[in-house]
């Protein structure tokens, strides 16, 4: 089995892109801003590159507040997380360990949300 890998390659005009590759079919992706789903997310095939597809994601305006904000992109229905990409805005970027913290905090949320599902599922 192929690893789906999606790497950036620019964000333009309030528009990130980035390339998916080891996917034969089209993937369902979603985007998520604190817990809630972006959208206008779109999903294209690369011309004369089998299996590698262009993802775009539109920022949208009522994203562009004081501090971090952190977007997820995983496939739909799925906990992992293939990329992410921050923006900082009003705020001097002395080094980007606001933007890991503020990741790392989506990433727990997302955990603790998993761990209770599994322990009512188990629990019957």
């Amino acid at each position: 089995m192929i690893e789906k890998r999606l790497t950036k390659t620019r964000i333009r005009a309030g528009v990130w892109e980035g390339v998916l590759t080891g996917a034969e079919n089209k993937p369902a992706l979603e985007v998520l801003l604190l817990e809630r789903l972006v959208q206008g997310v779109t999903v294209d095939p690369v011309t004369d590159r089998p299996g590698d597809w262009l993802v775009r994601v539109p920022v949208p305006p009522e994203a562009l507040n004081e501090g971090v904000q952190t977007f997820l992109i995983r496939e739909a229905g799925q906990s992992e997380t293939l990329a992410h990409f921050t923006i900082i805005t009003g705020v001097a970027m002395e080094d980007d360990m606001r933007a890991e913290v503020d990741l790392l905090r989506q990433e727990l949320d997302m955990l603790k949300r998993a761990f209770r599902r599994h322990c009512l599922e188990t629990m019957g």
